[in-house]
């Protein structure tokens, strides 16, 4: 009888005691965008609605968030010293970061390294022997296997789904570098870091993004494949990152009309359309080049990415292009792909705990007012963190909100409700709040009587 007919019990009472939630004290980085990301989300706009979706669990989980908020996900132990490996996008920028095992235990957790690219991240706890997962073959798994995930989705606990391999080799526009394993196994958010195992209790892969109009689940789950962690695990392992190829290029795919144009029997290759100023390539690869192969290998679009990355950054490579109908080779000294950069100017850069009203709140860019329907608006904070049965909360404020006045008085930065008293019923605090383009004003007094 197949693990599917037999139930799952027993697999998971095995594997279970090595699956961790990640605790992280919430980051200052990219607070204000991920704030109107999310409102933009819950307030149904399509343009933001559809997209892949980092399965980050912010303030709002049924979890008491610490002071600053916290960022909730899962991991799981692969070596019994207490190796755990987890999403980076859940660590990145955490000014801590703990692990509760399962036995309820919580332990302060160091960070060894992680890969941008990849968006895994490897931790080291203390905490005695610790029972740990296999990292499987992910070649190895095939389309309708049956697997389960399990992990922490919405601070809820920890939670095991089961479903089948949906599909192998999927590239997404946000991770080229990855082709994930997808599955309609439920993950959530909270999911992010935790693992995808065979019927076996090996781990074929870790959950990290699912597409969704809503931001559940809808049985679009994707998983990056345990042989791509296993390499990465052991670069981080042995070097603290991963070192990848870069030649600072963007590019399209042709088209039959562009091959022609450009004097291409065939639409191959890829389409050079920028070059970093200061790139590896600039001075010797020029825009409207086609690039063919890269060494002796030949060149896709959808390929670039993967084939740059592995190669081996200070190293001489020999690029083939088509230029003005002729073909051409070029040296160029690869450079190492550096990680994505933070965009202050789009971001709103840090926020600031405002311990008085237990919110979180951040100074807004133009590009964020408008994101929330605000854009004649020259100035206002976001709130970017929100502690149940405080008094924000209680005044019926949202994670997304734009407060733009304090009373009568505008505000244009955070250091004008940072150090505000805390409200009353006697002595309440007005502010002017935007949600979903609509103004209104609230009073905070601390408690949820009208």
């Amino acid at each position: 009888m197949s693990t599917a007919q037999s139930g799952y019990a027993g697999l998971v009472r095995r594997v279970s005691p090595s699956v961790v939630t990640v605790l992280v004290a919430e980051q200052s980085q990219d607070a204000g965008q991920r704030a109107a990301a999310r409102a933009t989300a819950d307030a149904g706009d399509e343009a933001m609605r559809e997209i892949m979706r980092r399965l980050i669990s912010g303030p709002g989980s049924n979890l008491e968030p610490p002071d600053g908020g916290s960022v909730l996900g899962s991991g799981f132990i692969i070596r019994a010293d207490g190796i755990i490996v987890t999403n980076r996008h859940v660590i990145v920028g955490a000014r801590t970061v703990r692990v509760r095992l399962s036995d309820a235990r919580e332990v302060p957790a160091q960070v060894i390294g992680a890969d941008a690219p990849t968006d895994i991240a490897l931790l080291k706890v203390d905490a005695g022997p610790l029972p740990a997962l296999r990292l499987g073959s992910s070649e190895k798994v095939s389309v309708g296997d049956a697997v389960i995930a399990i992990g922490n989705p919405f601070g809820l606990g920890q939670t095991v789904t089961a479903g089948i391999i949906s599909a192998r080799g999927r590239t997404l526009e946000e991770d080229p570098y990855i082709d994930f394993l997808q599955t309609d196994a439920a993950i959530n958010r909270g999911n992010s870091g935790g693992p995808l195992l065979s019927a076996d209790g090996t781990v074929v892969g870790v959950t990290s993004v699912i597409f969704s109009p809503t931001g559940a689940s809808i049985g679009l789950g994707f998983a990056i494949p345990s042989d791509t962690v296993a390499a990465v695990v052991s670069e981080l392992q042995a070097h603290g990152r991963v070192d990848r190829g870069y030649l600072g290029i963007s590019a399209q795919a042709l088209t039959p009309g562009l091959a022609t144009a450009l004097g291409l029997s065939d639409p191959v290759g890829a389409l050079i359309t920028a070059l970093e100023p200061h790139g590896p390539s600039a001075g010797i690869l020029a825009v409207g080049d086609v690039l063919l192969r890269i060494g002796s290998t030949p060149v896709t679009f959808v390929g670039l990415g993967k084939v740059t990355a592995r190669l081996r950054p200070d190293a001489m490579v020999d690029l083939t292009v088509v230029r003005g109908g002729v073909q051409h080779s070029f040296s160029v000294r690869v450079g190492r792909l550096p990680d994505p950069p933070s965009d202050p100017a789009l971001t709103g850069a840090t926020d600031t705990w405002v311990r008085n009203l237990a919110l979180g709140l951040a100074n807004t860019t133009p590009e964020i007012r408008k994101a929330l329907k605000a854009e004649d608006e020259p100035s206002g904070l976001i709130v970017t963190q929100l502690r149940r049965a405080g008094p924000g909360a209680l005044a019926g404020l949202r994670i997304g909100d734009l407060i733009t006045h304090a009373g009568t008085m505008r505000l244009d930065d955070v250091t004008a409700l940072a150090s505000v008293s805390t409200p009353t019923p006697q002595v309440p605090l007005l502010l002017r709040v935007i949600r979903d383009g609509f103004p209104r004003f609230i009073a905070v007094t601390g408690t949820d009587e009208p």
